[in-house]
């Protein structure tokens, strides 16, 4: 895990001083889950205590830990973002995760998403469009003991049939409508989470899979980029 700055003085005073931003941060992480998530709704003890395991602030540019907690998503590499902690709980909450479920993520990003996701399920498998935060991701969560998350290099439009079907699947990106591929991964009565509309107005859509179809509800007004994929449009 990274360290912080070690206070002036010998390896005393930095082991004090890294102890103290520890402490710092998991008081931040407690603050940030009942302000930004207990407190709007979230009540899903699993999520919360999974939320409380994983350190946002080693997910994230050293020079941005201290606003690791915050209520705001916040920008990483290759022009993406880190989504805000309520959303991240808020999509994991509507995923109904199990220990026996096996989850699809799209858009993998710096891999706090699936830190939590890996928190709470079987086995997880995340798609990402760039090579480098693969690379970067899978590291992070290995570092961090997580070998149920297996990092992958694709169009996250075309999900990950190889190990379908799925009990979830998490989308990180904003789609104009459902890509059918994502639906026909889905396990039945599994969860499609995913941001649908256009740049400016976005809902939170959950579509879960029946004998008979789809059925689709909104969890409320978002915010996301657009996922970057011709097959977001359609199924080509």
């Amino acid at each position: 895990m990274r360290t912080s700055p070690a206070a002036d003085g010998g390896p005393a005073d930095g082991n004090t001083a890294a102890r103290a931003w520890m402490r710092q941060r998991r008081a931040e992480r407690r603050r940030m889950l009942q302000r930004q998530i207990w407190s709007r709704g979230v009540r899903d003890r699993r999520v919360l205590a999974a939320m409380a395991r994983v350190p946002r602030e080693f997910f994230i540019a050293p020079a941005l830990a201290a606003q690791a907690y915050d209520d705001v998503p916040l920008p990483t590499t290759h022009g993406q973002t880190i989504s805000q902690p309520y959303m991240v709980a808020l999509m994991t909450a509507e995923a109904r995760l199990t220990r026996r479920s096996q989850v699809l993520e799209i858009g993998t990003g710096t891999g706090y998403h699936a830190a939590v996701l890996a928190s709470l399920a079987h086995a997880v498998f995340s798609v990402e469009r760039v090579p480098e935060m693969v690379k970067e991701a899978a590291d992070r969560l290995a570092s961090l003991g997580l070998s149920n998350v297996t990092c992958l290099v694709g169009d996250g439009a075309w999900g990950h049939a190889p190990a379908a079907p799925y009990h979830a699947i998490v989308v990180a990106a904003a789609v104009p409508a459902p890509p059918p591929r994502l639906l026909n991964q889905l396990d039945l009565w599994g969860r499609l989470v995913i941001p649908v509309g256009d740049r400016s107005l976005q809902e939170l859509m959950v579509y879960q899979r029946t004998p008979t179809g789809f059925e689709a509800r909104s969890s409320g007004a978002c915010r996301f980029v657009p996922l970057v994929s011709p097959a977001a449009f359609g199924d080509g």
